[in-house]
């Protein structure tokens, strides 16, 4: 059983839980909340989001609001769990599709890029001004789940013997960078890579995910590793 096997399937229960009558409703009014913050912040940008004006969107009282969320910067870590409970779902998938490799592969990265363009206001608005480094480190947390489980995909890449020895949290964080930096390219820029410059003009999303992936296990690839992804283009 790896580490974080144990939080892992208390997801998953946590995903496939019944919610009550009375929770749904809450859950109701939580995402009409989230709706209107990236709806505001679709048209004027993070300096328009405030509770008052929510409430205005929704047609309910700021002091109704502060019944869900506490402040404005609970909201905004209900907005990133809510994306990292996606994430989480989609990582879940992506491990029980690859039959051979490395699970920290191009589906993996694909799935990261994805998550964020299936709602691409939701995406920006999580990783904005009132972004928490320390969202990650409660236990309870969607955030912290996908940490944790990007983690285990090194380590047992490194087990496997397709990475190189390495500091997992520091390699978890570089490739973290790396996704999130090519997905807010991707739900910034109008029609990416394409919309970013004339000479791009021939390449398209899917290559530029294809080509990082492959730089991002190479930089820390074993022999093994380098030979199986060898072998994978010469197939092409």
């Amino acid at each position: 059983m790896h580490p974080c096997k144990g939080y892992h399937m208390a997801a998953e229960t946590a995903l496939d839980d019944e919610l009550s009558p009375a929770e749904r409703r809450r859950r109701k009014v939580r995402d009409a909340i989230v709706e209107a913050a990236e709806a505001i912040f679709a048209e004027e940008g993070e300096a328009g989001i405030s509770m008052r004006r929510i409430a205005e969107r929704i047609d309910y009282s700021p002091a109704a609001l502060y019944k869900y969320f506490n402040s404005k910067e609970a909201l905004f870590d209900e907005i990133r769990e809510q994306f990292f409970e996606r994430l989480y779902r989609r990582m879940v998938e992506v491990a029980e599709t690859v039959t051979e490799g490395p699970l920290l592969c191009e589906q993996c990265l694909r799935a990261y890029v994805e998550t964020g363009l299936e709602q691409p206001a939701h995406y920006r608005l999580a990783f904005s001004g009132w972004f928490e480094s320390s969202f990650d480190e409660r236990p309870d947390s969607f955030g912290y789940a996908a940490s944790e489980r990007l983690d285990w995909i090194i380590e047992h890449g490194v087990q496997e013997g397709w990475f190189r020895p390495c500091d997992t949290y520091l390699a978890a964080m570089s490739v973290w960078a790396g996704a999130h930096g090519l997905t807010m390219l991707a739900v910034t820029i109008p029609d990416f890579p394409r919309g970013g410059k004339a000479k791009c003009g021939h390449l398209t999303l899917d290559d530029v995910i294809a080509f990082h992936a492959e730089a991002t296990a190479r930089g820390f690839a074993t022999p093994k590793l380098h030979a199986f992804l060898d072998a994978k283009k010469s197939k092409k």
